[in-house]
C-alpha cells in the first residue's frame, strides 16, 4: 500500500494556485495514495506541526470545483527561507522526522523561485541520508519568471486581469478628458521581470488604443526621459496612460520606488517590499508639467481576481498539479514540472519534468528583442506569446450575486439550500 502525499503552498498566491492543489489531491487519490496532507502556511507551518488532512475538506467533485475557483492560498502560505544544510542540519532532521511520522512518500511544494530552492535543499538532504521521500516542485507565480518552463500557472489569469483593468482605466480617463489634460500612471507587479507589465498591451484592440507607454524593468528607466515623453504626448492628446513595472530602476540600479520611501523593508529572502512607484512618478509629472495626474496601483488584485481567471490557466494549473504526483509516483525526485508549448495557433501544451537545480534561484526575464528599441513598449512577438494564455473564462459559482469559494470554515452545503 502506498504512503501519503504532503503538499504545501508558498510565496505570493495566484488566482489558480488552488487549481493546482485540486490537481494534486485528485491525482493522488486516483493513484492510490492513502492520504493527502496539506501544510498550513507552507514549510514554516509544517515545522510547527501545522497540517490538515485534505479529505476533511474535499469530499466530492463539487468541493474540487469550488477549490479550483477559490483565490489566495487555501492552505495558507509563507515566505520562509530554509538555511543551507551545513548551516543548520537540525532543521532538516526535524523536517524528515515529521515526514516519517506521517508516512510521507511524496512531498510537493507549489510555488515560485524560492519554493523551488526549498525543493532543491530537501532533495539534496534526502540524497545525503538515503531518505525514502520524493520531492517535486509545482510551478506557480504570476511573475512568469521561472526558468525552463514556457510559462507559469497564475501568469495567464493575472495578465487577463491586467489587460482588462487597463482597458477600463483608459475608458475612465477618456471620460474626463474634455478640455482637461490628464496623465494616468498604472503600476504593475514585477520585481525584475516585466511579463505582467507588458501584458497591459493586450488591451490595445479595435475598441481601445491601449496604453501610450509601457516600461519594463529589463530596460534602465530615466525619470527625466519619462517626463519628456509624457510632455510630448500631451502636446498631441489630452489623455496619457503609462504603465510601469513596480521594479523599474535607473541606470545606476536604484529602484524608482526607493525614491518614494527612505526606509524600504525586505522579506526573508532580502527582497525589497515594493510600492509607490506610480505615486512617485505621478507627483513628478504633476510638479513638472502642471497637469492632473492619477496613480493606480493594482496591487494584490492582480493575483486575487479568480472571478476573471483564464480557462487555459485554470486547466493548466490543474494539469500541472496532477503531473507532480504522477512524476513522483513514477520515480522522479528533485525535479519541477514544466509546461512545454507544443503550438501557439492553435494553442496546445504538455507537461514535462526538469532538474530543479537548473531552475531554483534562476530568473527568466523578458527578452530584449520583445521590447521595442525605445524601451517604452512591447513588440507583437511578446503579445503573440501571451495572448493564448488569457483565453477562455472559468465561470464562478455564484451565490446571492457573489462568487462562492471553498473555505476551511465551510464543511457543509447549507448555503446551497439557504440561497434558494
Amino acid at each position: 500500500m502506498k504512503g501519503n502525499v504532503l503538499v504545501g503552498q508558498s510565496g505570493g498566491p495566484t488566482a489558480v494556485i488552488n487549481s493546482s492543489l485540486a490537481g494534486v489531491f485528485k491525482t493522488a487519490m486516483e493513484r492510490g495514495f492513502s492520504k493527502v496532507y496539506g501544510m498550513r502556511n507552507g514549510i514554516q507551518g509544517f515545522l510547527d506541526e501545522q497540517y490538515v488532512d485534505l479529505s476533511d475538506y474535499i469530499k466530492n467533485e463539487l468541493d474540487l470545483e469550488l477549490l479550483k475557483r477559490t483565490p489566495s492560498a487555501f492552505l495558507g502560505t509563507c515566505r520562509y527561507k530554509l538555511p543551507e544544510i551545513h548551516e543548520d542540519k537540525a532543521i532538516y532532521e526535524r523536517i524528515f522526522e515529521l515526514l516519517d511520522k506521517l508516512d510521507i512518500e511524496v512531498f510537493i511544494y507549489i510555488g515560485g523561485n524560492d519554493s523551488m530552492d526549498t525543493i532543491r535543499k530537501l532533495f539534496d538532504y534526502s540524497l545525503l541520508t538515503g531518505a525514502k521521500q520524493k520531492f517535486v516542485g509545482c510551478p506557480k507565480t504570476i511573475d512568469n519568471d521561472l526558468a525552463i518552463t514556457d510559462h507559469t500557472p497564475g501568469f495567464g489569469s493575472a495578465a487577463k486581469y491586467i489587460a482588462t483593468s487597463t482597458k477600463e482605466i483608459i475608458c475612465d480617463a477618456m471620460g474626463f478628458s474634455y478640455k482637461k489634460k490628464n496623465v494616468n500612471i498604472v503600476e504593475i507587479m514585477g520585481r525584475n521581470a516585466g511579463w505582467l507589465t507588458g501584458s497591459a498591451a493586450l488591451s490595445r484592440s479595435e475598441d481601445c488604443e491601449g496604453p501610450d507607454l509601457i516600461y519594463l524593468p529589463e530596460v534602465p528607466f530615466s525619470i527625466e526621459h519619462f517626463v519628456d515623453e509624457v510632455k510630448k504626448l500631451l502636446e498631441q492628446k489630452d489623455v496619457v496612460v503609462a504603465v510601469v513595472s513596480e521594479g523599474i530602476r535607473t541606470s545606476e540600479g536604484k529602484y524608482v520606488c526607493e525614491y518614494a520611501t527612505e526606509n524600504a523593508t525586505t522579506d526573508a529572502f532580502g527582497h525589497i517590499q515594493m510600492s509607490g512607484t506610480a505615486a512617485y512618478l505621478a507627483n513628478v509629472v504633476k510638479n513638472e508639467l502642471g497637469c492632473k495626474t492619477r496613480a493606480v496601483e493594482l496591487s494584490t488584485l492582480q493575483r486575487a481576481a479568480a472571478h476573471l481567471a483564464s480557462r487555459v490557466d485554470v486547466d493548466e494549473a490543474f494539469s500541472v498539479g496532477g503531473a507532480t504526483v504522477k512524476a513522483a509516483d513514477e520515480g522522479s525526485s528533485g525535479v519541477m514540472v514544466v509546461i512545454d508549448r507544443v503550438s501557439s495557433d492553435p494553442y496546445q501544451s504538455t507537461t514535462g519534468v526538469y532538474d530543479v537545480h537548473r531552475i531554483a534561484n534562476d530568473e527568466k526575464v523578458v527578452p530584449r528583442k520583445w521590447i521595442n528599441k525605445a524601451g517604452n513598449y512591447v513588440t507583437e512577438e511578446f503579445l503573440d506569446y501571451v495572448r493564448p494564455l488569457i483565453q477562455g473564462y472559468y465561470q464562478p459559482m455564484m451565490v446571492e450575486g457573489l462568487p462562492r469559494h471553498l473555505s476551511m470554515n465551510l464543511k457543509n452545503y447549507d448555503w446551497i439550500t439557504s440561497s434558494k
